[in-house]
This record gives C-alpha cells, structure tokens and sequence, in this order.
C-alpha cells in the first residue's frame, strides 16, 4: 500500500502559492484497509475517505468508465490493481494530474509541470470530454490563474466546443452548476469565467440570459463600450476592484439582464429594463437554485440600479421610496452591497474606470439620516399603528430632505459660498 499527495496540492506548491488542502491517494489499498484503520467514508459514488485526525481526503485509486449522460453517468473501478498512473489519467486538467510520494519525489506522466511553466490548461487525456463539469471547471481555473499568464489550450477549448455541440453540457444539474459558478464568482478574474464559457459555446446553454447580453447595443453617449455584455463584464471587474464581495459580484453580473430582452428595433434604449430585469434575475435564481441572499440582492439591484445613477436628482420622496423598496432600514448590510454594485456599473464603462461616483456618498447619507429617526421616541409621545407610520415617514422625509439640501450645496456651491472659499 503506498500513498501519494495529488492534485491541487502539488499544482499550488509548484506555483508558489499557499497550499490550503491536501488530498491524497492509496494504491493497493482496499476500502477495509481504510476503515480498519479509522478512516471514515464519505460519499455514496466514490471511494473516498477522511482521515480520522486531519479530515484530509484519502481516496483509492481509481478509474472511470462512461455508462451516461451527464455527470453521475459513471461507473467506478476501485481495486488494488489500479496505478497511480490510472488515477491520474481520468482527472481533468494535465496541472491536476501530478503526485509526490513519500519521499516528495514528483510524479508527473502527463506533463503537468511543463503545462504550468506553459501557463496551459490542458485536458490530460479524451477522456475529458465524459464529463461536462470539467468545462465549469476549466472556466473556474481560468478565472482563478488568468492573472498569472495562464490561459486554456487550442485543442482543450475545441474539445469543450465539441462538448457543447454534443449535448453533453445539457446534462449539468443546476446544483453543480451554482456551486462552480459561486466559487468562480470569488477567484480574483472572474469575468475569465464567463468568457471561457462564451467562447465555447457553453454560455448559450447554462447562462442563456447572460449570453443575449453580448451583441445588444446601448447609448453610446452612457456606454461608449455600447455592448451589453461587454459593459457587464466591465462592471464585475470593477466590483472586485471595490472590494464587492461574492453576493455583490453576482448582483453585478445579472444588474442587466433586463436589456437582452428589449425589442431589437428598440435599440439601443432599453425602456423598463430595470423591471423586466428584476423579473429575469428571480427566474434566474429559481432555474439554478440560487441561494436568497443572491436572487434578493441581484433582483433589488436590477430594479433600482438606475435609481441610484440618478440620486442627484430625485426628490427626498423618491430617496425615501426606494429606501423602502430597498429594506435598508432593516438590511443595511444588503443596502451597502447594493450601493458597491451600483458603483461598479457606473464604472464598468469604457473610459469611466475612474470617475467620481457621489451618488453612493448621498445615498450613504440619506440612508444615516433615515436610520436615525427612531420609533421609540414616537411610541413614548403615545403614537401606535397608522399614526405611528405616518409620523415615522414624516420625519424621516424632513431629516432626508435636510441632508439633501446640504448635499446639493457641498456639491454645487452658490457663487457666495464660492467667494467665501476664496477668501
């Protein structure tokens, strides 16, 4: 029985960068072997083990055979016959494909080491093509090195276009499909994703609503890049440059979703995006089983992104009215997501990486303002139900006009306060 450490362990070491889990594999073992020895068995469709001290993964080795559609359409062979060099061909990517063994010699038979010097993905074997989460996968690793030079290999990217043109890709449950996506949505590029997917083809399949984007033009004078889907993959940049997190980026990525579906002969405006939008993103989140917190925040972003473009404008009633429709009194960490999601809009434009966005601080005012009106003080004056509201919202307006006012002031001086700048 001996035992290699395989996988991204071996690639991230390679690469100089912080290994963070460790997975490992036993030839010549048996699944009593394992268990004898205290490990625990996970999962029902491979012959995967934690350790009963670590909790790393310790599997036996294995091969694969494709018996279905699809990602569960598999049969496995795990007997202490199998090599090292077995369990090695069936994974995905030539990078993921390399071991150490006990004494920390490299054990590379497909190249690994060559591919990361390369800066390659690269599918170990044709075998790559049984399984359509290995386009997910590769997209993912895409978005995770894309910063260090690497990119997908030309025979790697036709196998996935033959993948998409097969149907394979259709077989991808939307719990798999979700749980890449997320994991993507967090990688430091991960607008690498959704164009590796784009150019395979496989965009068209799993994101159909992201993939119309591309090719819809916008007002040149609000969008000199004009495509939707090159505008949407610009704000997500700048949503990871803002420090957006995960629920945030995926705001970003589905703000417009309303605009692939806009009449062509309405082009390039897009009256009423935001609420078709809004609409898109919940059937969105239903299809893939998104989590609430994403589907509430990207829907609320979709719907009210353009109100917070034109804060500067509305009156103290709109500020408050989209206030409410927002949750913000009761959610103010959602409402912060959704002001980081629309300053990355505003900046995912070509040549407005940089500009000034006071939006956010009025809005982030506006906000505080509100807050600060307390209903305790209201109650002590012997308010209750529908006075109560009423009150609430009375004050509210005035603190939220009052911070208005002020605001439009600091921002546009009159000519005295300019002269007493001055002086």
């Amino acid at each position: 029985m001996k035992l290699y450490l395989v996988g991204g362990a071996v690639r991230d070491d390679l690469l100089g960068r912080p290994v963070t889990e460790r997975d490992w594999v036993m030839v010549g073992a048996t699944p009593d072997d394992l268990l004898t020895r205290g490990f625990r068995p996970v999962g029902k469709d491979f012959p995967v083990f934690l350790h009963p001290e670590t909790h790393d993964e310790y599997a036996l080795a294995r091969t694969e055979r494709k018996t279905g559609p699809g990602y569960h359409g598999f049969h496995v062979h795990a007997t202490p016959e199998v090599t090292l060099e077995d369990d090695l061909q069936r994974r995905d990517l030539t990078i993921n494909a390399m071991a150490r063994d006990a004494q920390g010699q490299l054990i590379d038979p497909y190249h690994g080491a060559r591919d990361l010097e390369g800066r390659w993905l690269r599918h170990v074997s044709p075998a790559f093509a049984e399984d359509p989460v290995r386009i997910l996968r590769v997209a993912r690793f895409s978005a995770r090195y894309a910063s260090l030079g690497f990119r997908v290999a030309p025979e790697t990217l036709d196998l996935m276009r033959t993948m998409v043109a097969s149907g394979e890709v259709d077989h991808l449950v939307a719990e798999r499909v979700w749980a890449e996506t997320v994991r993507a949505l967090g990688e430091p590029q991960p607008t690498r994703f959704i164009e590796t997917l784009h150019d395979c083809g496989a965009l068209a399949r799993i994101f159909p609503e992201l993939d119309q984007l591309f090719g819809v033009p916008q007002p040149p004078a609000h969008h000199p890049e004009i495509d939707t889907g090159v505008h949407t993959l610009m704000a997500l940049t700048q949503a990871v440059r803002l420090g957006g997190d995960v629920v945030t980026r995926f705001a970003v990525l589905v703000h417009d979703l309303g605009k692939g579906t806009t009449p062509p002969d309405e082009w390039p405006r897009h009256l009423g995006h935001e609420e078709r939008g809004a609409d898109e993103v919940r059937a969105f989140c239903q299809r893939l089983r998104v989590p609430n917190m994403y589907r509430e925040l990207g829907a609320l972003t979709a719907r009210y992104h353009t109100h917070c473009h034109r804060a500067l404008e509305l009156r103290p009633k709109t500020l408050l009215n989209v206030l409410q429709g927002l949750d913000a009194l009761r959610k103010p960490q959602r409402f912060e997501q959704f002001i980081v999601a629309c300053e990355a809009d505003a900046r995912g434009r070509l040549g407005m990486e940089d500009r000034d966005y006071p939006q956010a601080t009025l809005m982030r005012q506006v906000y505080a303002a509100a807050a600060d009106v307390q209903a305790r003080i209201l109650v002590e004056q012997g308010l209750s139900g529908l006075a109560l509201a009423e009150a609430l919202r009375r004050e509210r307006l005035a603190a939220i006009t009052e911070v208005r006012r002020n605001f439009n002031r600091a921002v546009t001086p009159t000519a005295v306060e300019v002269q007493e700048q001055k002086e």
